[in-house]
């Protein structure tokens, strides 16, 4: 059988994997290729589609100032810039309450770190909280493909003692106050199976 690329030429293969490397596989690095977005952005596309909850990813304001027209059809924006700082990551309904998240990651092993967090979203995670909607991070540890849901109750004391030189959030007090939420196939990260039950 004759394999061909789209323009044409032919496929030709150089080599034949005759035998697997004996790979230690562990299951905790199996989905290493997918980002913390990625898995979310899945997630809440199966909480929509199985009518759980309506949780969108923010777009990020901007400002377009050139585009180019190659084609009648196409347009392609060459110049832009961000309008203003964004809030959060993530928003919207489960259950009637108003959800309201961002998600970061760190390579870090033991800590993570707090200058990953903006202040104008530490502001709004506040603001969020005091109006009695539910604000929280989700924190992946890279490493060890771990990731963990911190209530922002939990989460802004420690910027609150920013000026006491707190720049990391050690690991060993996230998984103290914060959730471990499992990883699994469909959906990838079901943060709201935790906040069913903290609600």
């Amino acid at each position: 059988m004759s394999i061909r690329y789209p323009n044409g030429k032919k496929f030709i293969q150089t080599g034949i994997l005759s035998k697997k490397k004996n790979v230690n596989k562990d299951d905790r690095f199996s989905n290493r290729g997918m980002t913390l977005e990625e898995d979310i952005n899945e997630t809440n596309e199966y909480y929509r589609s199985h009518n759980i909850a309506v949780i969108h990813k923010k777009p990020t304001p901007m400002q377009i100032v050139n585009v180019d027209y190659p084609k009648r059809s196409a347009a392609v924006v060459t110049e832009a810039y961000f309008k203003r700082p964004s809030t959060t990551d993530y928003n919207g309904v489960f259950r009637g309450k108003y959800i309201d998240f961002e998600a970061k990651e760190t390579k870090n092993k033991t800590r993570f770190p707090l200058q990953n967090f903006h202040e104008h979203q530490v502001h709004h995670m506040k603001e969020v909280h005091e109006h009695d909607g539910i604000a929280f991070a989700l924190l992946r540890f890279t490493f060890y493909d771990e990731v963990y849901l911190l209530l922002a109750k939990d989460l802004l004391p420690y910027f609150l003692e920013k000026d006491k030189f707190k720049k990391s959030i050690p690991k060993s007090e996230i998984e103290e106050k914060g959730y471990l939420i499992p990883i699994g196939y469909h959906p990838r990260i079901d943060y709201l199976k935790i906040i069913d039950k903290i609600i």
